[in-house]
């Protein structure tokens, strides 16, 4: 197996980085498992110990995975060493599991001075730490529309990964790759982050240019270029909804063209689909957020709460308030 000894390389035979993972209750695994292969396989093909890692979490016995699988763990939240990276693993309602000795500790370390960087949803807890004020960041999409709603002060992205100063964040599942990629690369090499890759069998590597989500025509199955305008127009005005009549005349059509268009594509009229997105954007914040139900209505371009809960009933089979009643219940048990 090729080995490679560059002099930065050699230069750091005595003193590897230390990652120290801090797993919070339902992380999601493969953002975790895909950031420390990264240094396991930078150790190998390196030929030496590049890198060194400890894993930590809250009471330092044990922390379950979303998928139930409990991990032993190194240690307790206590105060690491001023050149650690800290890299906050997040999953599964990520609100929970960042409690107030998480928040505190995180606050601590970062007084210190110390590089912390969130996985998946660790975003959220970053930001509630306050550690992502005037920063530039990213979460899971899913989590785009609660996080950009509490946290004002951050500049939220849709890129697979963001390194801001000494705040670093990824999108969850195997953007935990490409950052470490990036990471290996600014450390020793882009040589030595292509092997990896290459044992990894990743040979798309993104940067942070690149979005986390499918593009529109691949996401819904069509390729229409003025379609795929008018669902980003959609996304992009929720709160303020677009009248059919507008969003048909920016792309250059008639409203019953477009109508056709919604019909033939997609078997449902382009205000079915609008109001489908607002109350798919209405339902994270129910189950992600501690907003008032009123606030969710007005977010997501419902003028009353009445209005609101008879649409959600239509689409959901149940109000916002049994659906938010019955997602805390579920997390409960």
């Amino acid at each position: 197996m090729q080995r490679y000894n560059t002099v930065d390389i050699e230069a750091s035979r005595n003193s590897p980085r230390r990652f120290v993972f801090v797993l919070l209750n339902e992380f999601t695994l493969l953002s975790f498992a895909a950031a420390i292969d990264c240094l396991r396989l930078a150790n190998r093909m390196a030929g030496q110990e590049l890198y060194s890692w400890r894993i930590i979490g809250e009471g330092g016995e044990t922390c379950t995975c979303s998928t139930g699988t409990t991990f032993t763990l190194d240690g307790d939240l206590d105060e690491l060493h001023r050149d650690d990276t800290v890299m906050l693993c997040g999953g599964r309602d990520v609100q929970a599991a960042t409690t107030k000795k998480v928040l505190n500790w995180l606050r601590r370390e970062a007084r210190r001075g110390l590089v912390m960087g969130g996985l998946c949803t660790a975003a959220f807890s970053l930001a509630k730490a306050g550690l992502l004020d005037g920063k530039r960041a990213t979460i899971h999409w899913e989590n785009h529309d609660s996080f950009s709603e509490e946290f004002l002060e951050v500049e939220l992205t849709k890129s697979v990964f963001v390194k801001d100063g000494n705040r670093w964040t990824t999108a969850g599942g195997t953007s935990s790759i490409d950052l470490f990629l990036q990471i290996i690369a600014d450390h020793y090499g882009e040589e030595l982050a292509n092997a990896v890759a290459d044992q990894q069998i990743y040979s798309a590597i993104r940067t942070d240019q690149d979005t986390q989500r499918l593009s529109i025509p691949t996401r819904i199955g069509v390729r229409h270029p003025k379609l795929s305008r008018v669902i980003q127009a959609m996304e992009q005005n929720i709160e303020e909804p677009i009248s059919p009549s507008i969003l048909a005349k920016d792309v250059g059509m008639s409203t019953r063209q477009l109508e056709r268009l919604f019909r033939r594509y997609l078997n449902r009229s382009p205000k079915r689909y609008y109001m489908e997105l607002r109350l798919q954007k209405a339902r994270n914040l129910l189950m992600q957020t501690d907003m008032s139900v009123i606030n969710v209505a007005l977010a997501c371009g419902f003028a009353s709460p009445s209005h609101f809960s008879k649409c959600y009933r239509a689409h959901y089979d149940t109000t916002p308030y049994r659906e938010r009643g019955a997602h805390a219940a579920r997390l409960s048990v």
